[in-house]
Protein backbone atom coordinates (compact mmCIF):
# COMPACT_ATOMS: atom_id res chain seq x y z
CA UNK A 1 0.00 0.00 0.00
CA UNK A 2 1.37 3.42 -0.94
CA UNK A 3 1.42 6.49 1.25
CA UNK A 4 -1.27 8.13 -0.91
CA UNK A 5 -3.49 5.07 -0.53
CA UNK A 6 -3.00 5.20 3.23
CA UNK A 7 -3.90 8.91 3.24
CA UNK A 8 -7.10 8.12 1.35
CA UNK A 9 -8.01 5.47 3.94
CA UNK A 10 -7.34 7.94 6.77
CA UNK A 11 -9.42 10.65 5.10
CA UNK A 12 -12.25 8.19 4.51
CA UNK A 13 -12.28 7.26 8.19
CA UNK A 14 -12.18 10.90 9.31
CA UNK A 15 -15.15 11.68 7.06
CA UNK A 16 -17.10 8.71 8.43
CA UNK A 17 -16.52 9.74 12.04
CA UNK A 18 -17.04 13.46 11.39
CA UNK A 19 -19.45 13.73 8.43
CA UNK A 20 -19.73 17.52 8.78
CA UNK A 21 -16.10 17.83 7.64
CA UNK A 22 -15.12 17.87 3.97
CA UNK A 23 -11.94 16.35 2.57
CA UNK A 24 -10.76 19.83 1.57
CA UNK A 25 -10.66 20.83 5.24
CA UNK A 26 -8.09 18.16 6.11
CA UNK A 27 -4.68 19.81 5.79
CA UNK A 28 -1.70 17.46 5.60
CA UNK A 29 0.36 19.20 8.29
CA UNK A 30 -2.35 20.56 10.59
CA UNK A 31 -3.17 18.93 13.89
CA UNK A 32 -6.24 16.83 13.13
CA UNK A 33 -7.98 17.35 16.44
CA UNK A 34 -7.43 21.10 16.65
CA UNK A 35 -7.90 22.05 13.00
CA UNK A 36 -11.03 19.94 12.53
CA UNK A 37 -12.33 20.47 16.08
CA UNK A 38 -12.52 16.74 16.73
CA UNK A 39 -12.65 15.74 20.38
CA UNK A 40 -10.43 13.03 21.85
CA UNK A 41 -13.23 10.45 21.73
CA UNK A 42 -13.72 10.95 17.98
CA UNK A 43 -9.95 10.88 17.45
CA UNK A 44 -9.85 7.54 19.27
CA UNK A 45 -12.73 6.28 17.09
CA UNK A 46 -10.70 7.23 13.99
CA UNK A 47 -7.67 5.33 15.28
CA UNK A 48 -9.83 2.31 16.17
CA UNK A 49 -11.38 2.27 12.69
CA UNK A 50 -7.91 2.53 11.13
CA UNK A 51 -6.72 -0.33 13.34
CA UNK A 52 -9.57 -2.48 12.02
CA UNK A 53 -8.95 -1.52 8.39
CA UNK A 54 -5.14 -1.45 8.31
CA UNK A 55 -4.49 -3.87 11.18
CA UNK A 56 -2.06 -1.47 12.85
CA UNK A 57 -2.66 -0.51 16.46
CA UNK A 58 -1.57 2.91 17.71
CA UNK A 59 -0.76 2.82 21.43
CA UNK A 60 -1.60 5.93 23.44
CA UNK A 61 2.12 6.64 23.86
CA UNK A 62 2.34 7.16 20.07
CA UNK A 63 -0.58 9.61 19.72
CA UNK A 64 1.80 12.53 19.16
CA UNK A 65 3.23 10.62 16.19
CA UNK A 66 -0.19 10.55 14.48
CA UNK A 67 -1.35 14.10 15.18
CA UNK A 68 -1.44 15.20 11.52
CA UNK A 69 -2.51 13.48 8.33
CA UNK A 70 1.08 13.44 7.08
CA UNK A 71 2.48 11.99 10.32
CA UNK A 72 -0.33 9.46 10.51
CA UNK A 73 0.30 8.26 6.95
CA UNK A 74 4.02 7.90 7.69
CA UNK A 75 3.27 6.02 10.92
CA UNK A 76 1.02 3.49 9.20
CA UNK A 77 3.31 3.16 6.18
CA UNK A 78 6.21 2.12 8.43
CA UNK A 79 4.10 -0.51 10.17
CA UNK A 80 2.30 -2.16 7.27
Amino acid sequence: MTKDEIKNVIIKQILEIAPDITADEIAADANIQRSLEIDSFDFLKILTALNEELEVEVPESDYSEVATLEKMADYFLKRL
